[in-house]
């Protein structure tokens, strides 16, 4: 089964992930035209949609401002830095956010989707697994990209 902007549904979930979703991460990667991308599962579409994306400008409390309190979300966040040797870097940390409050469903739609999503973002340096904000806090980033 396939449908037009949408690539093959995943066969242990049937989501699919949106041209958009792809398009939308690409641009963060490569045309540095955002600072973060929230995705979320569109379950009347069965895919995988961009929510929300943040400037360059944005800041990383905007980042996770934009994580809600009781759904599970992905997203992904170009993190820049300043190594040891004073070089300017730029990481990118794939987030599958998924709190304690949230819906039994949610937690487990997006855990069984979140493989086939991952993989069709290239160039992710890092994953971060998450279910409150002390495990999404910036120290964890600064720790794992040096």
């Amino acid at each position: 089964m396939s449908f037009r902007g949408l690539s093959k549904p995943n066969a242990t979930s049937g989501m699919g992930v949106a041209d958009q979703s792809k398009t939308t991460y690409h641009e963060l990667q490569r045309k540095k035209t955002h600072r973060y991308v929230v995705f979320k599962i569109d379950e009347l579409k069965n895919q995988v949609v961009v929510e929300k994306t943040g400037n360059p400008a944005e800041s990383y409390d905007d980042f996770l401002a934009s994580l809600p309190d009781n759904d599970c979300r992905y997203a992904v966040y170009d993190f820049d830095f300043v190594t040891s040797e004073n070089c300017q870097k730029s990481k990118i940390f794939f987030v599958a956010w998924s709190p304690s409050t949230s819906r039994i469903r949610a937690k487990m739609l997006y855990a069984t989707s979140k493989e086939r999503f991952r993989r069709e973002l290239q160039g992710i340096h890092y994953e971060i697994q998450a279910t409150d904000p002390t495990e999404v806090d910036l120290d964890v980033l600064r720790e794992r990209a040096n």
